[in-house]
């Protein structure tokens, strides 16, 4: 007999929308049940609402669920919406008929908390997510540690009883699962699956590609959010440093969007590097232009909480040596286990030496390159990985 599965998650792109989703991707695996993802009609990365027509894509039903949308990533208005959000999906619960099993994405804490007691109140099978830590990963904007800890300790209590209801954790990284293992009893092991990419489809998007690149420019890649958390400006220094000691042009494409692309831009035209912000991509053109370039960039700021994030995966299925100021071990040990890229120090003029050193040694990049494509092939493929979590979604059922 089919079952009904219900997935929830708030930060999620849509097949229409050209997106590279998680869950989408394990919605589509489950073939044998009914399955309907529950989403915001507010699209968090384009800062703008989606159209309510927008039901059904591929085997699965999609609902949009109203919030009022904001402006900032940081600021009280997003965990307002968040909070609005939470309250209609609640609504929302009411009238729907229970589900079998709910497998719902952390952040937001709001919307995790009302769906983590509407299952345990209805005896539901409940799988958490972990995408990102909260508060931790808002704790970064503040430089006063008393004045956050006490500013967040109700989104660390929040935190603490979403991961203590949750029958089952499913995390991105070890270093989040560990986090909620802390305080969940229920399930001793939990269970780690990168977010990854479908390799036989990049391959595919890899191989349409009529990408032209110039011999004598040597392309530094980055993909995603334009923001706070991500360390630009040292990377637009950096190369500025490497511009004096060589003849060939550095090219910096940067590939995404953020509330920080203007001050990121202005830096790199008062530098004078050569460099492209295309803006978000369909997932598709963004694959064909990272597969051009030479090496990619993790510029993530020091202290942050950030872990496997989804541009590592991208840049291991491209073949890309990564130089990484990420201090999460471990990433860390990942790449330095493959011999897949170079971990440095968030400073621009360290981060130019390293951009030099790769760009002296081409056998270097070709080894790493192959190196981390192989970690992506072990790690990140998830025509392997995502099995792992539709078997735990079916024995929860």
């Amino acid at each position: 007999m089919k079952k009904d599965v219900l997935i929830i998650a708030q930060f999620m792109g849509l097949e229409s929308e050209g997106r590279n989703s998680r869950f989408t991707y394990i919605a589509k695996l489950i073939k044998d049940h009914y399955v309907e993802i529950v989403t915001s009609r507010f699209n968090h990365q384009k800062k703008d609402f989606r159209d309510k027509k927008i039901l059904f894509e591929s085997n699965y039903r999609v609902t949009l669920i109203d919030e009022p949308g904001y402006k900032k990533n940081v600021c009280l208005k997003r965990l307002y919406s968040h909070y609005i959000l939470s309250k209609n999906i609640k609504k929302y619960l009411k009238q729907r008929k229970k589900p079998d099993v709910i497998y719902c994405s952390i952040p937001s804490l709001s919307v995790a908390n009302i769906v983590s007691k509407y299952a345990q109140k209805n005896k539901i099978p409940f799988i958490i997510d972990i995408q990102d830590l909260w508060p931790e990963a808002f704790k970064m904007v503040f430089k006063i540690p008393l004045f956050k800890d006490i500013l967040f300790y109700p989104m660390q209590r929040q935190a603490d009883s979403i991961y203590k209801r949750a029958d089952k954790v499913v995390a991105v990284s070890n270093t989040y699962l560990n986090r909620a293992l802390k305080v969940n009893k229920k399930d001793p092991k939990g269970l780690v699956v990168f977010l990854g990419t479908d390799l036989q489809i990049f391959d595919d998007y890899v191989q349409q590609s009529n990408i032209k690149k110039p011999d004598d420019e040597f392309w530094i890649v980055y993909i995603g959010t334009l923001g706070h958390s991500y360390n630009i400006p040292c990377v637009i220094e950096a190369i500025a440093i490497a511009n004096k000691k060589i003849y060939d042009k550095i090219k910096f494409i940067v590939m995404g969007d953020g509330p920080l692309k203007d001050v990121f831009e202005k830096k790199a035209q008062e530098l004078g590097i050569y460099c492209e912000f295309t803006g978000r991509l369909p997932y598709k053109d963004m694959v064909q232009i990272l597969c051009k370039c030479d090496i990619a960039v993790n510029p993530i700021i020091k202290g942050s909480v950030a872990s496997i994030i989804n541009k590592v995966n991208d840049y291991a299925a491209a073949g890309l040596p990564v130089i990484n100021t990420l201090e999460n071990k471990e990433y860390q040990n990942l790449l330095a286990k493959y011999n897949a890229g170079i971990n440095c120090e968030n400073n621009s003029l360290v981060l130019a030496e390293t951009i030099l050193k790769l760009y002296k040694d081409k056998q270097l990049i070709q080894t790493m390159g192959k190196n981390n494509r192989l970690l992506a092939e072990d790690y990140f493929d998830r025509d392997k990985t995502y099995f792992h979590i539709v078997k735990l979604i079916n024995q929860m059922i």
